[in-house]
Formats: C-alpha cells, structure tokens, sequence
C-alpha cells in the first residue's frame, strides 16, 4: 500500500491507533484507501471564540446580465416602430370604415330622395312649395301676414349700397378701430 504525499513531498501519517484504526486496517480493509490527513484547525483569537469572516458577495450585474439586457433593449427598440405602425394602420382602418358606412347611409338617402322624384304627385307639391306654380285652371293666392311685414332700413339689407361717408368719418372710424 502507497501512503499519500503532501504537496510538499511528505508522507501523511495514517491513524492507526484506536477502534477505528482497527476497523480501517482490520479484516476487510485491503483493498480501502488510508484514512485521510488531520486538517490544521483556524487559530482562535484571544477572546476564545473563532472569528467569522462574511463570504464574498457575488456582482450585481454579471456580463451575462449585461448583454442579456442589451439584447432585449435592442427587440424592444426593433418591435417599437412596427408595432407604431401596425396601430396606426389599424385606427385608420377604423376610420375607413367608418366613413364608408356614412357613405353608404348617405347613398341609400339620396337614393331614396332621387326614387321620389319619378313620382309626378311629388313633382306637383314641390312644384308648387317652391315655385308657386299652378296647374292651368287653378287660381294662386299669396297670402301676406301683416304682422310678418316690418319696416326695415334699406341699408342694413346686405348687399344693398350704402350711402358714401364724408373722408373725416372713414378716417376716424379707422382711428378707433386701430384703438
């Protein structure tokens, strides 16, 4: 049987001595290895009690974390403006819809209104709201509501011509409205 050597070239003594070292080296220990080497137990400081040393803490942020996150902030970055325009694409969608919806209640009224006018009877009543015109052999009466009729100034009606100011009224109406 070979004895172990320390790293520095010496031989670790085995421990014979005692029940275990019997039991080691006894009947079926042959083919077992030699019970290992004493460790130097830590000195004890002069209180009397061992001092505890804390166990390095491992780094926050690994290079593996680093470049993990980076990787993410870059698809982020990429996923960012088709997703803009997906949205974007899809609420203009919307909108078409929308308006094409209007579009064709707008068509379906103005169908509805044009089919009115084949109706010679719808032709006549609105012939004769609008135009005040009558069929031959009728008699047309305007009725005028005296309480409707009211004096107005002929320029106040827009449009009208209005009588020309003296050049000392345009300019001082000019003056206060530059106030």
């Amino acid at each position: 049987m070979q004895q172990r050597t320390r790293p520095g070239g010496r031989a670790t003594p085995t421990r014979a001595s005692g029940p275990r070292g019997a039991q080691r080296t006894g009947a079926g220990g042959a083919g077992r290895a030699p019970a290992r080497p004493t460790v130097a137990r830590r000195a004890v400081s002069s209180g009397g009690a061992a001092m505890r040393t804390r166990a390095p803490q491992p780094k926050r942020f690994t290079s593996r974390a680093v470049v993990l996150s980076l990787v993410l902030l870059v698809l982020l970055l990429a996923y960012a403006y088709p997703v803009r325009v997906y949205l974007a694409q899809q609420a203009e969608i919307t909108a078409l819809e929308q308006s094409q919806e209007r579009q064709t209640a707008k068509i379906a009224e103005m169908s509805a209104r044009a089919a009115k006018w084949e109706d010679n009877e719808y032709v006549i009543s609105q012939a004769r709201q609008r135009l005040h015109m009558v069929l031959p052999g009728e008699k047309p009466f305007v009725v005028v509501d005296p309480s409707r009729s009211q004096q107005t100034d002929p320029t106040a009606i827009p449009g009208a011509e209005k009588a020309p100011r003296p050049w000392y009224d345009k300019l001082w109406s000019s003056v206060e409205a530059a106030d």
